[in-house]
């Protein structure tokens, strides 16, 4: 229950059209009692009356008096029907963009963990799921209660002992409901579990297509689908085999209260007791009531489902981020004088320390340069830079102010990243150079566009600017993206950039252009280099070499390759293959 009234929290910006569909829920409720109990009169006064001259009167007055309560019946049930799925649909939109924007300021580290597939299906199948338990405890489970007690109250009005009879199957009609959802709820957390891995896969196999197709993988990726397939085929099974075991069931209890029903009332009718409308009438009744405790165990089993999913969206919701504000922190807007790490420690799982004691510092306009080995914690230190993460112990500064005390937001508006693997959206060239700042004028785009060596290839294109990339710009060749990406970062303008293996993977026409590129995006700001081709790294201003997380050497190029220290190999190694490529 306490996953259910969380999840009703949602519906508190709402509750002045609750209320509203609440009152015509309360007046379905009673014109549905109203159009059983109205079989008496009809009965009794028209069908079975013997003063024939009262029996004209009624048979005036009662047709007209049915079409009103159907007439006004009908007008309440749309109404309901139309307000709780307003309701019911405006409150998962609230449910999906939280889900959204809690996932969105979620650390780095939690998507190092997280399968982007379940990500994807928590947003979508989960709080689908959802949608039925919010519109059917608004409507059907609420509806069905209250015609419950509108039709009990009328069964006691017409006849208590009657009434009591019925009262006391209807406990055992509803037992049902609660073993079977329990089964229900219990399949439906293991098949959400499977829709979440089936999800993945596909994310996975769709994005990785180029090597599933160059190693010939297409049987194994289908197997491994086909297997979660069948996963939850067997858990959809389960649910299919509980809701269809609750429905004959309850039917099954319902026929025995209302023989029981027309046994007593027949006999009484024989007797005199009761009259003829009144037994009609409760029959009427009876057999409109268990419809609707079958309906609560319908309901109930859809109920199920979504809290099994809901419990799976709240798991999500209830992760705290790493990385956030201090209490303390300030704006900085600004990059002055020095950026600096000191004794920075970090392991990515508390187990294995990836870096140990950085200690370094970078002068604004500086080109700094990072080389080493692979592995070697390069690119780590620039995502703590950025505070992806944060630090296991020292500390980063900016212009001597720890960067935990600086706003996220106006931390990373400070720096700008053009990285290896180029992130594009399946959006227009012109968005996707101008992402973060939407309404800015064209003339500036088309100036960084030009400043990034782009504006050639992109008015050469079927829509220019206007034209859609793909996704992940797969319309676009390696250099046009990080030509894309380098404009970007030129329009956003930060005083502090991050190049992390920004002309890797590049053909030689492509990486001559891109390094142009480059070369204007650092113009007049501090610049942290990343760097494998040591032939980008020469004229930085200062490099250090990481090994194995430390800091093994440092300095210039010429005093670092005159120290035949790591730096010399790496630089040999390098030019060495890259002559051998050239043959």
């Amino acid at each position: 229950m306490q996953t259910y009234f969380r999840l009703l929290q949602y519906a508190k910006p709402y509750i002045k059209r609750i209320i509203i569909t609440f009152f015509v829920m309360i007046m379905t409720a009673v014109l549905t009692a109203l159009s059983f109990y109205i079989i008496k009169p009809v009965i009794d006064k028209i069908l079975a009356n013997p003063d024939k001259q009262e029996a004209v009167k009624y048979i005036t007055i009662l047709p007209l008096a049915v079409i009103i309560i159907y007439a006004l019946k009908g007008v309440f049930v749309f109404s309901q029907h139309y307000l709780i799925s307003w309701t019911g649909n405006r409150i998962i939109l609230d449910i999906r963009y939280k889900l959204y924007s809690h996932i969105t300021d979620l650390s780095m580290s939690f998507f190092n963990r997280q399968k982007i597939g379940v990500l994807i299906s928590r947003i979508t199948n989960d709080v689908n799921s959802l949608q039925g338990a919010l519109s059917n405890v608004l409507g059907n489970v609420i509806g069905a209660v209250l015609n419950i007690l509108g039709l009990v109250i009328m069964m006691f009005y017409l006849n208590w002992k009657l009434a009591l009879i019925a009262i006391f199957v209807f406990p055992i009609a509803v037992y049902p409901i609660v073993q079977f959802g329990k089964r229900i709820k219990m399949a439906t957390t293991g098949l959400q579990q499977k829709m979440g891995d089936i999800t993945s896969i596909l994310n996975e196999s769709f994005n990785g297509i180029r090597v599933v197709k160059a190693f010939g993988m297409e049987d194994y990726e289908r197997k491994r689908f086909n297997e979660d397939l069948w996963k939850s085929f067997v858990y959809d099974m389960k649910v299919v085999r509980a809701s269809a075991m609750a429905s004959p069931i309850m039917e099954t209890i319902g026929a025995i209260g209302i023989a029981a029903i027309i046994l007593v009332a027949g006999k009484a009718v024989i007797a005199g007791t009761l009259t003829t409308g009144t037994f009609f009438a409760f029959i009427a009744a009876i057999t409109g009531l268990y419809p609707q405790a079958k309906k609560l165990n319908d309901m109930n089993n859809t109920i199920q489902v979504a809290l099994a999913s809901a419990e799976r969206v709240f798991q999500i919701l209830d992760i705290k981020p790493d990385i956030v504000d201090e209490p303390d922190a300030v704006e900085k807007n600004d990059f002055n004088n020095m950026i600096e790490f000191k004794n920075v420690c970090f392991s990515y799982n508390k187990n294995e320390q990836v870096l140990f004691s950085i200690n370094f510092k970078i002068k604004k306009g500086q080109i700094f340069a990072v080389i080493g080995p692979s592995g070697a914690g390069k690119t780590t230190i620039a995502d703590l830079l950025a505070r992806f993460y944060d630090v296991d112990s020292g500390e980063i500064l900016i212009d001597n102010i720890n960067i935990k005390k600086i706003k996220l937001s106006s931390l990373r508006k400070l720096i700008g990243i053009v990285t290896q693997d180029v992130i594009l959206f399946n959006d227009t060239i012109r968005n996707n150079i101008a992402y973060g700042h939407p309404e800015i004028e064209e003339k500036k785009i088309i100036e960084a566009a030009i400043a990034a060596n782009a504006h050639n290839f992109i008015i050469k294109q079927e829509n220019g600017y206007n034209t859609l990339i793909g996704d992940r710009g797969v319309k676009l060749s390696g250099g046009q993206r990080q030509r894309i990406a380098i404009a970007r970062a030129i329009l956003r303008n930060p005083p502090i950039l991050i190049l992390d293996e920004a002309t890797s993977s590049l053909d030689t026409e492509s990486e001559i252009l891109v390094q142009e590129a480059i070369n204007n995006l650092m113009k007049n700001r501090t610049t942290f280099v990343i760097a494998h081709r040591l032939s980008t790294v020469r004229n930085a201003d200062y490099i250090i070499v990481i090994d194995k997380g430390r800091i093994v050497e440092e300095g210039t190029h010429n005093s670092l390759y005159q120290n035949n220290g790591l730096y010399k190999k790496l630089y040999d190694m390098q030019f060495k293959l890259d002559d051998e490529q050239k043959i």
